[in-house]
């Protein structure tokens, strides 16, 4: 199955390491993250998940609900975590989809025949409070994700939703944005943007969000 941004996150029930997980009610109104990992007891999915698990507050501030998925089964999960808690120093504080199956993983189109037959790729979706699917990054098994623009996302995501608005290049939270091409009305952007705005050239034009 192939999923596009902006498609509707496929629903699934799937145990997990906190029970069994019905995903759309999982959610709620929640923002959510979803990854998959190549396996149980590997080295960098093992410093993946420690690091989700000290992010706990920075997903929660953002309204953000994190799931991973390995296609290990649950007894395999539980001891893993074990591992994970004493070797970076934290305590795993999200639930691990046990996808022994591989039903969500082949759902989300996770496992990718050219990179390995039966492992997950790092597979990591967005998903918003409608379930629309808003980001899709696939890393290699060999390279570990970059949770620190996992959330810089989020937060452009978040705020774009809200704001007629885009983010630039290497954007990071309080830093200049730019004006979506399609405002146009002076009267709107007079009321949006009371502090102005750089018009660098008529397609580019630059504010600083209060």
């Amino acid at each position: 199955m192939t999923i596009r941004l902006g498609d509707t996150a496929p629903d699934f029930v799937q145990l997990s390491t906190e029970g069994e997980i019905r995903f759309h009610d999982w959610l709620g109104n929640s923002w959510g993250v979803l990854f998959s990992h190549p396996a149980d007891f590997t080295p960098v999915c093992t410093t993946e998940l420690g690091t989700t698990a000290k992010l706990k507050a920075e997903f929660e501030i953002r309204n953000v609900k994190v799931l991973a998925l390995s296609v290990d089964p649950l007894e395999k999960h539980l001891r893993w975590i074990d591992d994970i808690n004493d070797t970076q120093n934290t305590t795993v504080n999200f639930p691990i989809l046990a996808d022994a199956d591989r039903k969500v993983a082949e759902l989300y189109d996770m496992i990718h025949p050219n990179a390995s037959a039966t492992l997950t790729v790092r597979s990591l979706f967005v998903i918003d409070p409608q379930k629309k699917i808003r980001l899709i990054i696939t890393y290699p098994a060999s390279t570990g994700r970059n949770f620190a623009e996992i959330l810089r996302v989020i937060d452009s995501l978040q705020l774009t939703d809200n704001e007629k608005v885009a983010t630039p290049a290497n954007w990071q939270p309080g830093d200049h944005v730019v004006i979506i091409p399609s405002l146009q009305d002076e009267a709107e952007l007079a009321a949006r943007f009371p502090q102005g705005y750089d018009a660098v050239r008529p397609y580019l034009r630059l504010t600083q969000l209060n």
